[in-house]
């Protein structure tokens, strides 16, 4: 097995990966703040001449992120974003370069290269580092501000008297009600989220803003869909195809939602929309199983687990089809759109990276 040592991995990519193992770094926007400081901090202290030469330390430092924090996706798009920004702000600085010693030689680079020819990373551009952290700089401030740009949305899509469905607890979506419960009023129908049953915080933050909350168990969400008028959940993770890595019960809220023809809007900050593809019949591969102490078996009945095998999922896999509307801190987009917003956001020679 190859070391970090071997593959001259930074150390500030082994102390995060070591803070998000032990628990230091939780959440995703957390963690995806952290990971673009790391980045930066190559950027800045790593020796490199050439954006190649960046684009590749880059790239082997977020593989071996990727391979030991493998459930993380957020962690594999910021590696992806930052690369992007290096091929755009090389793109900029070269063409910038090339103008002020020929500008004729430079309108043909661009229009040979707008033509399917490949730009050549290997030419030095000496301000290419202090552009590259003046954008990056930038995009920081944009993910600052991702949440209060999705929450401003609120008043768009909840409407006075609307019956509101959703699951667990979200920090965005309990904040996007609370925008909403400012300028009218509405009912939410909370599923409780077992078995970590973090409805119930939910619930109470809930009510403490004002807002008319009734907590049902996940046994009653099919019952109860059919008084409502929309549902609103976070994602963990949105893959390429649309699809969703949300928390445990979800799919069953959108497979009643889908019955009762009740639309489904998902929250979605778009630091967490990954260029990856995953069906239903993957989910083993990308899901994280936690005891089934923590909810599923009580302590007492802690020898059963020597006679039985418990399955303790933390995430469920929500299909495209179920998704009606994502919310993003760009606007609604339809799941169909998620193409173009990945063209957007990440380069497609470093989906794979």
């Amino acid at each position: 097995m190859v070391s970090a040592k071997d593959e001259d991995i930074h150390k500030s990519v082994l102390k995060l990966i070591d803070d998000i193992h032990y628990g230091d770094i939780k959440g995703t926007y957390n963690i995806v703040v952290a990971t673009i400081l790391v980045l930066k901090e190559i950027i800045n202290n790593t020796e490199w001449t050439t954006a190649k030469n960046l684009m590749s330390v880059i790239s082997r430092n977020g593989k071996y992120l990727m391979k030991e924090i493998p459930l993380e996706f957020c962690v594999g798009n910021m590696v992806r974003r930052i690369l992007k920004i290096i091929r755009e702000e090389y793109t900029s600085e070269l063409q910038n370069k090339t103008e002020e010693t020929d500008p004729q030689d430079s309108l043909h680079k661009i229009l040979t290269a707008e033509g399917g020819q490949q730009i050549d990373f290997n030419i030095s551009v000496p301000s290419l580092k202090s552009a590259l952290i003046e954008h990056i700089n930038e995009f920081e401030v944009e993910l600052e501000t991702c949440g209060e740009n999705i929450r401003c949305q609120a008043s768009e899509h909840i409407h006075s008297n609307e019956i509101i469905m959703t699951i667990g607890k979200s920090n965005l979506v309990e904040e996007f009600f609370k925008k909403a419960a400012a300028t009218r009023a509405f009912e939410v129908i909370i599923a409780e989220g077992g078995p970590s049953l973090n409805g119930h915080e939910m619930a109470v933050n809930l009510a403490k803003a004002k807002i008319k909350t009734t907590l049902i168990s996940d046994a009653a969400i099919f019952a109860m869909m059919s008084r409502v008028n929309k549902v609103i959940i976070g994602t963990h993770t949105v893959m390429a195809n649309g699809g969703l890595r949300a928390v445990s019960g979800s799919h069953t809220v959108a497979q009643a939602a889908k019955h009762y023809s009740v639309p489904v809007m998902v929250l979605l900050p778009l630091y967490k929309l990954s260029p990856l593809y995953l069906c239903s019949h993957q989910q083993d591969g990308f899901n994280k199983t936690v005891s089934p102490l923590q909810g599923v078996i009580n302590g007492a009945n802690a020898p059963l687990l020597e006679r039985i095998h418990v399955y303790n999922p933390v995430f469920d896999y929500v299909p495209p089809e179920l998704v009606t509307l994502f919310i993003s801190n760009t606007g609604g987009n339809a799941p169909s759109y998620i193409y173009r917003l990945l063209s957007e956001l990440y380069h497609p020679d470093d989906y794979e990276l």
